[in-house]
């Protein structure tokens, strides 16, 4: 399918692995100049000369902190103007609800709400003008159905999805859709991680951990970072322009809910 979209330019946010590295690169594969932004430089760099290598895009790297007042003023100027924005970053630490104070809900909410709110605000006048614009915003499903583990990220990304729920259908007029695609258990660092805290907590391999996991979503199997970002990029295409403010799990089924 050609999604319709060669030759736009798009900001990809967490871009240099996992989920972020799998819509940068679905983008790209439809002809979408990027801008994509990591904290480390090397392996940046490298997911960026890989993907110029294979799909012939312009792909410029801005190596910062996406979730600093900085760095996203570096990576707008590099950007300028997008016509796509996906934003993404890493998800706060697992824990009990007694772990926390304050400071970590601030540091959560900075992260993954405040950040792509701010990315969004900066982006949508140009979209407006242009009468034309696609965000996609990689939330979870636990703004779905909570994870009792990860509460800084279920606050967070469902103060996320409320925000984009209403400014949606605010920029729609305007040929504009914002939607969040929610990610399941993919095969990225964050399940390494996840995996590493059950193993350690259960005391059983790592392995074994993954195995248990798989059996609790209804595919089997962890997702992939090239079917998530075909995802994405099908919500950035010319052919979604009917869908707006929703939320799309992306998770093997493992959401057991009807709606």
């Amino acid at each position: 399918m050609d999604l319709g979209i060669s030759g736009k330019r798009a900001l990809v946010c967490a871009s240099s692995k996992g989920l972020g590295l799998g819509c940068a690169e679905a983008l790209a594969a439809a002809g979408v100049h990027l801008v994509m932004n990591a904290r480390g430089a090397e392996a940046l760099e490298a997911a960026a000369q890989a993907i110029r290598g294979r799909h012939g895009v312009e792909v410029a790297t801005v190596a910062c902190d996406v979730t600093t007042p900085e760095g996203q003023a570096q990576v707008l100027e590099a950007a300028s103007e997008p016509d796509i924005l996906v934003t993404n970053a890493g998800g706060p630490p697992p824990g009990l609800w007694s772990d926390w104070d304050r400071d970590d809900f601030i540091k959560a909410l900075d992260s993954n709400m405040l950040t792509p709110i701010a990315l969004m605000k900066a982006c949508l006048p140009a979209m407006q003008k242009r009468g034309w614009g696609r965000i996609v915003n990689i939330t979870s499903q636990s703004v779905k159905a909570p994870i009792p583990a990860l509460g800084l990220s279920n606050a967070a990304r469902t103060g996320l999805t409320g925000y984009v729920a209403g400014t949606a259908r605010q920029v729609a007029p305007d040929g504009i859709t914002i939607n969040n695609l929610l990610p399941g258990i993919h095969d990225t660092d964050r399940a390494l991680s996840l995996d590493g805290n059950v193993s350690r907590q259960q005391n059983i391999s790592l392995e074994e951990a993954r195995a248990r996991r798989e059996q609790t979503i209804p595919a089997r199997r962890y997702g992939t970072k090239e079917e998530f970002g075909a995802a994405c990029a099908f919500l950035c295409s010319i052919h979604a322009g009917f869908i707006v403010g929703q939320n799309l799990l992306a998770d093997g089924g493992a959401t057991n809910a009807t709606i």
